[in-house]
């Protein structure tokens, strides 16, 4: 758990590290506090172990052996939501990201907790995210569940509230499931319209492509709209970004390899994302595998391809006419699109370019909902007040949507909104975008 070994002469340093994950960034931080305003988890429990440059304490203590991974140390590492909000305001240039990324793998290696948390971690992680065709099969069968009344059965009678653990949070964070139509695969090739801009190739995901295969389909046909000849590659899946932010971290690398493969042979210009987390570790296959010999090369090439689609589709003025949505919405920053990706007004030039809509601004709209990848299912209490508090700032806007990019947001905000029973809806920036083409979200 301590320094990684080194063959340096006697006298110098080990580079730091937790199991040969380098943690060495820890030296940038000078404590200056600057990220305390900008912590979730700070600013509602106010413990220093629960702040960004608390945590860094740890790391560093873990890697050169100072202390034990204890119960009250896990903790504090896990209550972390890896929202990456202290790298936007950290003077000192602190990868904070990939060091508590390094910290969930110490965890997950030292303590990997007991027998039914390893099986739900080997379905997800090791099965459902690794094989599309039994995604896709839980994906039938979660349809059925809900088609057939089923599960509002189970809530109704109140049955759900007898599972065990934190599985009932699970339940009501469970997606609606669209048709099999909606799910079924893009064509491989989708040709530009008019005047091709560019070739480029589109990540479909792995619970986008199953939960949101419209918002698939809405993304491919405003890039056709706007020149781009989009190409679907065969054999893609899950680019391991749920893996990495929970620990797994051999299986993350092993999906990586897999994405710049299947990538590399589209021969395109460009890779466009539509799911920020997604986009975010994409970007980061460079330092992911910078120590593979044999990827470290592809790998920074192919992270210089990535674009999120708001960062692609600002690159020339939108291809017009487009249609008036006369709407009141406003926008959600997903943060690991505004943190992650550094993208914060490209959504919003978009959305100004669509007539008749009005966007009013949102309180806290970087502040996370509280979703985070998996977070809201491995720390309900704390997602629970993160979500409240990201709902009461979108009600008190007025608007009769919420906009923004990322299908974690979106489930997390619905739920909280359906709390409410508030009639506000969540949409993804490209159906507003579809919706002003005349396309199918319209």
């Amino acid at each position: 758990m301590a320094h990684a070994t080194s063959t340096e002469p006697a006298g110098s340093l080990a580079p730091l590290a937790l199991h040969g994950l380098s943690v060495e960034g820890v030296n940038q931080c000078v404590h200056c506090g600057l990220c305390l305003a900008s912590c979730p988890t700070f600013a509602l429990l106010g413990t220093e172990m629960d702040s960004p440059r608390g945590r860094i304490f740890l790391i560093k203590s873990l890697a050169e052996g100072r202390i034990a991974l204890t119960d009250s140390t896990v903790n504090h590492l896990a209550l972390c939501l890896d929202c990456r909000a202290c790298e936007t305001v950290c003077p000192a240039g602190v990868p904070y990201g990939r060091l508590i990324e390094a910290a969930k793998a110490e965890i997950e290696r030292e303590r990997p907790g007991g027998l039914v948390r390893q099986l739900f971690r080997r379905l997800n992680f090791g099965l459902l995210l690794t094989r599309p065709r039994a995604l896709r099969l839980a994906a039938a069968g979660l349809r059925l569940y809900q088609a057939t009344g089923l599960q509002a059965l189970v809530r109704a009678s109140g049955l759900v509230r007898l599972l065990p653990g934190t599985l009932p949070e699970w339940e009501a964070l469970l997606p609606l499931l669209p048709p099999r139509a909606e799910r079924a695969p893009l064509p491989p090739l989708i040709p530009a319209e008019g005047r091709r801009r560019a070739r480029v190739a589109m990540l479909t995901g792995c619970v986008q492509s199953v939960v949101f295969g419209a918002h698939n389909r809405a993304t491919a046909r405003i890039l056709a709209r706007n020149g781009a000849e989009v190409v679907v590659p065969e054999g893609q899946g899950c680019c391991g970004a749920l893996n990495a932010h929970g620990g797994d971290h051999d299986r993350a690398v092993e999906m990586a390899k897999r994405t710049i493969e299947v990538f590399e042979a589209a021969r395109v210009e460009a890779v466009v994302v539509n799911t920020s987390g997604c986009g975010a570790h994409m970007k980061a296959y460079g330092e992911l595998l910078a120590q593979d010999p044999a990827y470290a090369e592809r790998a920074r090439r192919f992270a210089r391809c990535v674009q999120d689609i708001a960062e692609c589709l600002t690159r020339e003025p939108l291809r017009g006419p487009l249609r008036p949505v006369p709407m009141t919405v406003t926008y959600h920053d997903p943060c690991h699109v505004v943190h992650g990706q550094k993208i914060r007004k490209e959504p919003r030039q978009l959305l100004a370019q669509i007539p008749g809509l009005s966007v009013v601004d949102l309180k806290e709209s970087d502040w996370c909902c509280g979703s985070a990848g998996i977070y809201n299912l491995t720390q309900p209490e704390m997602a629970r007040r993160l979500l409240e508090r990201k709902v009461n700032h979108v009600l008190a806007t007025g608007a009769e949507a919420v906009v923004t990019a990322n299908p974690g947001c979106i489930l997390q905000i619905q739920a909280g909104l359906r709390e409410r029973r508030s009639p506000m809806r969540v949409l993804h920036l490209v159906e507003l975008l579809d919706r002003a083409y005349g396309g199918r979200a319209s």
